[in-house]
């Protein structure tokens, strides 16, 4: 295959949509699969095992053995041509093969020199990654350990599928909790009404023949107290202050997530990147759905198209409006800037891709995709931009 044609597999865009469903956060599931990297590479052989997964812009290595790795390019990876395979992608000497005889991992220090890569493959025959080995000699794996490779690679997915279950039911268990809280709102005004009205009877009727009415006025002012104070109580809960858990998100966290998933991609490209949130709520909870897919493209995008000494900023702030809460995310370059009509087309979900600044590889999808997401959590998206200027991606997402 030439070196200058990207590959792509035919599926691209239904692929990225269901690693998206997984929802993964790639700097978060090293201690889910350590044990499995490490086996892989004590069945191979080999001295290097990773666990990798591939978006529009990125391969992100999420659990790693033998080599301290994050994420690299989608272009200068071999997983990305693992992705286009049912069975399994391998290459004997890296140095003699034309498409990645150049790539620094060939080069001193590392001088790798075999590949065997097991497509991850999800229920639905999507490819959104690989389990692959590598190693400084040349090898030959026997058709055992390739079997024992596959067995592998579906426990992966196993583990994502089970992770992905878990947290559907985190999300349906808070929707639950923000539905009841809307049921308490909603039913607090008639209660409030119906309690004054009582009062009022209770002010005006001393006479002796309402004697039977008052009795039920009290039964209805007594319940109806009782139900106010119940629904007080579950619209006060939201403001009492909790610790936070683990997988719980506020401005804090989403800021240092971005920061480590994304300054490497910066500071290759030697682009000031920086992430702003307001701090007076930085503590308040919010959901993380899709919001790191999200963001991660526009941050992706801005950085392709951005050139060297360039600026990527990202400003975070959650907002109410009539007692709906919207997180607000704003990301802004000083890159080539786009026309009226890509924005279009991206605002109609039509765009296709182009190369970066320094010749980055278009996979296309990238800001279709984060216009799906948008949508599929009924935000809204709006772009601004001045060719040769910049661009500025603003995202207001409910929180319900």
């Amino acid at each position: 295959m030439p070196t200058n044609i990207v590959p792509i597999p035919a599926n691209e865009m239904d692929r990225i949509l269901n690693l998206y469903e997984f929802d993964i956060d790639y700097s978060n599931l090293e201690s889910t699969f350590k044990d499995l990297t490490r086996l892989a590479a004590k069945i191979s052989g080999t001295d290097i095992s990773l666990v990798n997964l591939i978006d529009s812009y990125t391969q992100w290595s999420v659990s790693n053995f033998g080599l301290d790795i994050d994420q690299m390019a989608r272009e200068d990876s071999v997983c990305q041509y693992t992705i286009l395979e049912d069975d399994h992608f391998e290459v004997e000497d890296l140095s003699i093969d034309t498409r990645f005889q150049d790539k620094s991992y060939v080069a001193n220090p590392l001088n790798l020199r075999y590949y065997f890569g097991v497509p991850l493959k999800t229920n639905t025959g999507h490819n959104i990654g690989a389990l692959c080995v590598l190693d400084k000699g040349q090898k030959k794996l026997t058709p055992e350990k390739i079997e024992l490779l596959k067995i592998i690679a579906k426990e992966i997915i196993t583990r994502l599928n089970t992770i992905k279950v878990i947290e559907d039911l985190k999300n349906r268990l808070l929707a639950e909790k923000e539905t009841s809280k809307k049921v308490a709102h909603d039913i607090r005004g008639p209660l409030a009404g119906i309690i004054g009205v009582s009062e009022i009877i209770q002010d005006q009727g001393n006479d002796s023949k309402l004697a039977d009415i008052l009795e039920m006025v009290n039964l209805i002012h007594t319940s109806g107290k009782s139900v106010l104070d119940l629904a007080d109580e579950i619209l006060t809960e939201k403001r009492i202050s909790k610790p936070l858990k683990e997988d719980d998100f506020n401005l804090l966290v989403l800021k240092e997530k971005l920061l480590k998933l994304y300054t490497p991609q910066a500071k290759y490209k030697d682009i000031n990147f920086t992430v702003h949130i307001n701090e007076t709520n930085e503590t308040i909870g919010f959901s993380k759905n899709k919001l790191l897919q999200i963001i991660g493209n526009l941050i992706s995008n801005a950085l392709k198209f951005t050139t060297e000494k360039g600026n990527v900023g990202v400003d975070l702030d959650l907002q109410t409006i009539e007692d709906q809460k919207y997180l607000n995310i704003a990301v802004t370059d000083d890159g080539v800037g786009m026309s009226d009509e890509s924005i279009d087309r991206i605002l109609n979900g039509t765009n296709t891709s182009s190369d970066g600044t320094v010749g980055e590889k278009g996979y296309g999808f990238g800001l279709v995709m984060v216009k799906h997401l948008i949508d599929g959590l009924k935000g809204k998206l709006e772009i601004s931009s001045i060719e040769g200027k910049g661009t500025k991606f603003e995202v207001k997402i409910p929180q319900y």
